[in-house]
């Protein structure tokens, strides 16, 4: 049986401190038929050093690797640009500051249970938090982001029926772009930890920001009821400031 090329895209910029513990883990996957696409938006430090000193490695490790570096217009525009540098036939997304487990790739693969499946997601760790571990329903989806997009395979046939990633969005893009097959997204659960996330990425560091992308996704992409949005606005609002309340007594 042929085995699938997974395309894995990370987009970095000025990422010095967390890069190369993300290469390295898409360096020692077990599975080995990978390409890696590196898409920098023009870093001012170190990130571009690290990305080139690797170049000899893949290379003896037959895994293709290709990088850009120049400026973007955020995650979703070196999302897009990544798409268009790759070659596979199921995609993955990684931050910069994330890793993969070593045999995450090969999991996946092992379970693809067939070419019509839209996505396939699987448990992820967020460092200080519990694993994140829900299962795709639209009932749960249509209301918010309940699985992980970060290192999930996405089928390229969903990129051509659906279209790439909305550039206007900064944040929420990933749920958007899943949003636009309403409940017919067809998803496949592995249960197993794939992917260790870092606490500083640029969803948790802008909570309000999601919200509101969240909303709007909701509203425009799903046609979720404009009060629904808003109801799920307001609590989502109520329980990070009575959150952030708590948090300030400690």
């Amino acid at each position: 049986m042929k085995k699938p090329l997974i395309s894995i895209i990370t987009a970095c910029f000025n990422s010095d401190a967390t890069i190369k513990s993300t290469i390295e883990s898409v360096l020692n996957q077990s599975y080995d038929n990978i390409e890696y696409v590196l898409i920098d938006g023009n870093s001012q430090d170190k990130t571009l050093d690290i990305i080139k000193s690797y170049e000899q490695k893949f290379q003896n490790k037959g895994i293709i690797y290709k990088w850009i570096s120049e400026p973007d217009n955020g995650i979703y525009n070196a999302f897009n640009k990544g798409l268009k540098l790759s070659k596979g036939e199921w995609i993955s997304f990684v931050g910069s500051d994330d890793i993969y487990t070593n045999n995450a790739i090969e999991l996946y693969v092992k379970n693809i249970p067939n070419n019509e499946v839209d996505l396939l997601y699987s448990n992820i760790k967020i460092i200080g938090k519990k694993p994140h571990n829900e299962v795709w329903s639209w009932e749960k989806f249509r209301r918010r982001m309940n699985i992980a997009h970060v290192g999930a395979l996405h089928n390229r046939k969903y990129f051509k029926r659906y279209g790439d990633f909305n550039t206007s969005y900064r944040i929420a893009g990933d749920y958007e772009l899943l949003l636009r097959a309403k409940e017919n997204l067809k998803t496949f659960k592995l249960n197993e930890l794939t992917v260790i996330m870092s606490d500083i990425g640029i969803s948790n560091k802008l909570i309000k920001e999601v919200y509101k992308e969240t909303k709007r996704a909701k509203k425009e992409t799903a046609q979720i009821p404009r009060i629904i949005c808003q109801l799920d606005y307001f609590i989502w609002m109520l329980k990070y400031r009575i959150k952030k309340m708590l948090y300030a007594l400690v």
